[in-house]
C-alpha cells in the first residue's frame, strides 16, 4: 500500500504494553508513570484483527514494542500468532534485554526473526544509573542467547547524546564487533519539541523514505510518531483505522503534544 506521498508503507509497529522493567533517564520520570488501565490494554485477538487487516493492505513486516514486550504475559504466544499468518515475512523484537536470556529460545521456537537490544555503556555501575536499577550482566547473556537461539540479525540500539564517538558509545561498538553484530546509535529525541534524526545505521527517523505505521498499546493506530493524530481500533475497527492512518500519514514528523516513547514503542 502507499501513502499520499507515494511512499510504500509495509512496515507495523506493534506496542504491546507500557509496562516496562526499568526506568531509562531518558525515557522516564524517576517516579515512574500513570499506567493505562487493564481494560484499556488490547487483547492479544484485538491485535491480531489489525495485524491481519494489516496484511490484507500489503504490510510484511511487523515489529513487537514496548514499554518492555517481554514483561506482557503471554508474549511467546502472540508471537506465535503472528509468526503464523501467511504473509509476515520480517518478524522482530524490540527489548531491553533484562528478560531475554529466560526467552530468547522460546521466541526463535515461535518463529520471531530478529530482536534489537538496548544497550548504552558497557559500564555496569553506568548502565545500573542509566535505566535506574538494570544489570548489564542481563543484557549480555541475552544477547548471547538470542545468537545461540539463531536470531538474526541480532542488532543492538544505542541511544547517544550527540555523537557515536562519544566514549560510551565507542565502547558498545567494539562489544558489537567482537559479537560480529550490528550496532545503530539512536540519538536522544524529544517529542514535545519535534527533536528527531536519522538513526546511525537504520532508516529511522528518514521521513522522505517511512514505511510505517505505528499500533499503540491501547489500540490507537498512529501514521508517524512525530505527530498526534491516531484513529481508535475500537471506534472505527482495524481496517478503517489504518486506512485513517495511511490516508492522513503527513510528509514529515512535526511535534507529538500527547504521546511518550514508552508507550508508543519509539
Amino acid at each position: 500500500m502507499f501513502d499520499s506521498y507515494n511512499r510504500r508503507i509495509n512496515y507495523l509497529r506493534i506496542s504491546v504494553t507500557d509496562r516496562c522493567n526499568l526506568r531509562c533517564t531518558y525515557c522516564m520520570p524517576a517516579e515512574g508513570i500513570t499506567l493505562m488501565q487493564h481494560a484499556d490494554i488490547l487483547t492479544f485477538e484485538e491485535i491480531m484483527e489489525v495485524v491481519d487487516a494489516a496484511l490484507l493492505l500489503g504490510v510484511d513486516k511487523i515489529r513487537i514494542t514496548g514499554g518492555e514486550p517481554l514483561v506482557r504475559k503471554g508474549i511467546v504466544n502472540l508471537v506465535q500468532m503472528i509468526a503464523s499468518r501467511p504473509g509476515v515475512q520480517d518478524l522482530g523484537l524490540t527489548t531491553n534485554g533484562q528478560l531475554l536470556e529466560k526467552y530468547a529460545q522460546s521466541l526463535r521456537e515461535a518463529g520471531l526473526h530478529r530482536v534489537n537490544v538496548s544497550l548504552d555503556t558497557m559500564d555496569p555501575l553506568k548502565y545500573s544509573q542509566v535505566t535506574r536499577g538494570g544489570e548489564i550482566e542481563n543484557v549480555l547473556k541475552g544477547i548471547e542467547a538470542s545468537v545461540s537461539a539463531g536470531l538474526s540479525p541480532v542488532k543492538i540500539n544505542c541511544v547517544i547524546a550527540k555523537s557515536p564517538s562519544e566514549p560510551d558509545a565507542m565502547a558498545v561498538a567494539e562489544y558489537g564487533r567482537e559479537m560480529g553484530i550490528q550496532v545503530r546509535f539512536i540519538r536522544q529525541m524529544d517529542l514535545e519539541k519535534g527533536e528527531f534524526y536519522v538513526v546511525d545505521g537504520g532508516s529511522g527517523g528518514d521521513c522522505s523514505t517511512c514505511n510505517r505505521l505505528r499500533l499503540t498499546a491501547n489500540g490507537m493506530v498512529k501514521p508517524c510518531l512525530f505527530n498526534d493524530l491516531e484513529y481508535n481500533i475500537r471506534e472505527h475497527g482495524a481496517h478503517k483505522a489504518l486506512q485513517l492512518a495511511l490516508g492522513n500519514k503527513p510528509s514529515c514528523g512535526t511535534i507529538n503534544h500527547h504521546g511518550e516513547f514508552y508507550n508508543i514503542g519509539g
